[in-house]
């Protein structure tokens, strides 16, 4: 024992040295990223030439994005070392770092030089002898865990310094802090497939719970970001998670891993200027969902555009403007058959009936004139007819059809037959109208049920069909036409000129930019300081250089439609397991949803190995799914030893004494297992993320670290407000947070109480699904609460 608390001192010792020079270098990066930020501020905007301007701004942006990514990386910023059967040590971290000589000493762990850390095995260890995962807190290297994988080409002197116990699984027996963070350290040879796959193209990620699938997603974007820089930077990635709650939970894993070019948003937000707060009944929501409301939301469109029945009068100073009804019709006519947009097509019908008012107004004029002419001489057979309206030549159609567009009568009038729609208009007023409803709806559709309150609020539902209403509608672009080719006239000047400047100053060979379009469009920034992010999240139309949707089992294809828009190279990592569906509009294959835009082509990676929750828990999940989702399979939990699921009987009025009661045995069990203890490596887990190897010696006292923990308390939707009136608190950095089964989506909690199961069974036809989602969220303890009977899937409770 002695001799290895030795080792570990030793072991401790070198690499504490290694890590403190690594964060000397870091901090040297920054103060020098500082300094030349502050340098280059300095030089002030108003003065020098346009070259001077162009290399401020340039520099000024790089250093800026440089110091952001440094700080990021602060904590955890070493982690890995691996060595190899020459004696070569290599260092991985949260970045790339060099020397004073420029030579490398840690290496980006998304670089390929990286990649041996992650998918050696014990099998196929490609070269390397150890996998050494090193633990920090602040710059402290307070734990060390060695994965052998050729003991005999290993020194004795190395031999003597193997130390710690699986990586992975000393991550899993911490408690939970209430968000998610990276595995950057822990990435398993399966999750490290996904991260790594090419950019083009869809990929699948199926895995059940527990199985990384989230967070594999999310190093995938930071490892896009890393690895095709120049296509996605100014593109942007988006990732789409289920609900806000989810999206604060992993907030935290892409900063740290220093990539801040992503938007995080969930279906209902990502229309701009609506947040969708209520729920649809999951019989409307199916409706809803259904492809055919992209008919229903065109020809409610086209129902808008409208013509008089018989002809179109206005009454005008006195006098009655007529145009005939099939004149009208003929305008609507050639309007619709330009296929333009319906706002950007209203301009053509407004302008050629604008027109047909001028000549009418000419036409009632003539006959008022004539009427007052033979009043006045009373002489009819004396009088000459007047002919204003053959007087007209084209400019006095146009300046009159200018004139009566300022008469608020006229505008009246056109609007009530081709209204200036804006898509919240028409999505609310067709969803209040059941007479445009059945008029709309195709044979078949249930329409019933989607009927409302005008002024109700959104829902996740109606924001796809907001979206489907934004495409059909468009919107009177023409001075936005006229902006946008002065633009690009400008913009070929920016270009032109950002080519010599590169060429003359030298900033391409420094590394600063080496692309001409780059520097231009850096430079014609308009100052506001917008990053990519910022400006992709505000534009509806903005084209992403990749989207990541999770639990994408839960959109409906009306929300594929609108996802689909967002990423025209149909660049996309979708993520999800088929047997947590729990949305009525959902998935029930990949090809149902995917086939109508990809054809078939996209991949599948199967992720089947579920991590975080306990055997014993998952046992219980396995009845659950086998009940409701019978042709879905499990992933295999791999970690034993959790305390058994129980149920408890009792009124909800007695759930804080439970809840307390389990807080206080998760806080002891948590109290356990910070002590330090013989630690062997899982074979079946990879020994501590990464696929194989086993795990040797004495475990390393801090290195696992011991997390809060958090509880979560999974409710039925009927009685969420009810039950979480009973605790004062309910955010994630709370001991204790009350959800729904949809908000628990996607999370993780030490401990979990599953209240009212029956209710959580009856509250949709996949009721079944959402208890599965419910008796999953937990990493050591599960306890399900009812007041009724048991329902007969969770009889091994019983």
């Amino acid at each position: 024992m002695a001799n290895r608390q030795d080792g570990l001192a030793q072991a401790l010792d070198t690499e504490q040295r290694t890590v403190a020079r690594l964060y000397d270098l870091l901090d040297v990066a920054r103060k020098r990223a500082e300094a030349t930020l502050r340098e280059v501020y300095g030089r002030g905007s108003g003065a020098g030439t346009r070259q001077a301007m162009v290399e401020r701004e340039a520099l000024a942006s790089e250093q800026a994005r440089r110091l952001a990514q440094l700080n990021a990386v602060e904590r955890g910023l070493c982690f890995g070392r691996v060595d190899d059967g020459s004696g070569l040590r290599t260092y991985i971290g949260r970045i790339g770092l060099r020397d004073e000589r420029h030579e490398s000493v840690l290496i980006d762990w998304r670089a390929p030089a990286a990649r041996p850390f992650y998918v050696a095995t014990a099998t196929d260890p490609g070269g390397l002898v150890r996998r050494r995962h090193l633990h920090l807190k602040d710059r402290v290297v307070v734990g060390i865990d060695d994965e052998v994988f050729d003991l005999e080409r290993m020194s004795e002197g190395d031999r003597r310094t193997l130390v710690g116990e699986a990586a992975l699984l000393a991550a899993l027996r911490r408690g939970r802090t209430g968000r998610m963070g990276d595995v950057v350290a822990t990435i398993q040879t399966e999750q490290d497939r996904v991260i790594r796959a090419g950019l083009q193209g869809a990929l699948v990620v199926q895995g059940g719970p527990g199985t990384g699938k989230t967070v594999a997603a999310l190093h995938r974007a930071a490892y896009l970001l890393y690895t095709h820089r120049d296509t996605l930077e100014r593109r942007g990635v988006l990732v789409v998670g289920p609900n806000p709650m989810f999206l604060r939970y992993i907030g935290q894993v892409l900063p740290a891993l220093g990539e801040t070019q992503v938007v995080m948003t969930t279906v209902g937000e990502m229309f701009p200027g609506v947040r969708a707060t209520a729920s649809d009944t999951p019989a409307a929501a199916v409706v809803k969902g259904d492809p055919r409301m992209a008919e229903v939301v065109a020809e409610a469109v086209r129902l808008r555009q409208r013509v008089p029945e018989r002809e179109l009068v206005v009454e005008l100073d006195g006098l009655r403007l007529r145009v005939p009804h099939e004149t009208c019709a003929r305008l609507r006519e050639r309007a619709r058959a330009v296929r333009l947009p319906h706002n950007m097509a209203r301009k053509l019908f407004v302008t050629e009936l604008l027109k047909e008012l001028a000549r009418a107004e000419a036409r009632a004029l003539e006959e008022s004139l004539h009427i007052e002419e033979l009043v006045i001489e009373g002489e009819p057979e004396l009088s000459e007819p007047l002919d204003l309206e053959g007087d007209l030549d084209d400019l006095d159609v146009e300046l009159a059809s200018a004139r009566l567009w300022g008469e608020p009568e006229v505008r009246r009038a056109l609007d009530e037959l081709w209204p200036d729609l804006t898509p919240q208009r028409l999505v609310a007023e067709l969803l209040a109208s059941p007479e445009t409803l059945w008029a709309a709806s195709p044979p078949g559709l249930d329409w019933q049920l989607l009927t409302r309150p005008v002024e109700a609020e959104w829902t996740d539902g109606d924001v796809p069909l907001l979206d489907e209403a934004a495409e059909l509608l468009g919107e009177d672009d023409s001075a936005r036409r006229v902006a946008a080719r002065l633009a690009e006239e400008e913009q070929a000047e920016e270009l032109l000129y950002a080519s010599e400047v590169l060429t003359t100053t030298g900033l391409a060979e420094a590394g600063v930019f080496d692309r001409a379009d780059v520097l231009a469009e850096r430079h014609a920034d308009d100052g506001t300081g917008l990053t990519t992010a910022d400006r992709a999240v505000a534009d509806r139309t903005w084209a992403y250089g990749h989207v990541i949707v999770d639990e994408a089992q839960e959109l409906s294809p009306m929300a594929w439609r609108m996802i689909m828009r967002r990423v025209p190279a149909k660049s996309l990592t979708v993520v999800g397991d088929l047997a947590q569906t729990g949305s009525a509009a959902g998935a029930r294959t990949w090809g149902e949803v995917l086939d109508p835009y990809l054809e078939g082509r996209w991949r599948e990676e199967r992720l089947l190995v579920n991590y975080r929750t306990p055997v014993e828990i998952m046992r219980l999940a396995a009845d659950v799914l086998r009940a409701y989702a019978p042709g879905q399979e499990p992933p295999e939990s791999v970690r034993e030893g959790g305390a058994e699921p129980r149920a408890v009987r009792l009124p909800v009025s007695g759930l804080p004494e439970l809840v307390a009661a389990e807080l206080a045995a998760l806080r002891a069990e948590l109290g356990t297992d910070g002590e330090t203890g013989p630690g062997t490596g899982n074979p079946e887990t990879g020994s501590g993320g990464t696929g194989g190897g086993t795990g040797t010696g004495a475990g390393s006292g801090g290195g696992a670290g011991v997390g809060e923990g958090r509880l979560g308390v999974v409710t039925p939707d009927a009685r969420h407000a009810e039950v979480a009136a009973l605790f004062p608190r309910g955010d994630l950095d709370a001991p204790v947070v009350v959800l729904t089964v949809t908000q628990a989506k996607g999370l993780e909690f030490d401990a979990v109480v599953v209240v009212d199961p029956a209710g959580i069974l009856g509250q949709s036809p996949m009721g079944g699904q959402d208890l599965y989602v419910a008796v999953t969220r937990a990493t050591r303890r599960l306890t399900v609460m009812h007041e009724g009977e048991l329902p007969p899937v969770l009889s091994r409770l019983a």
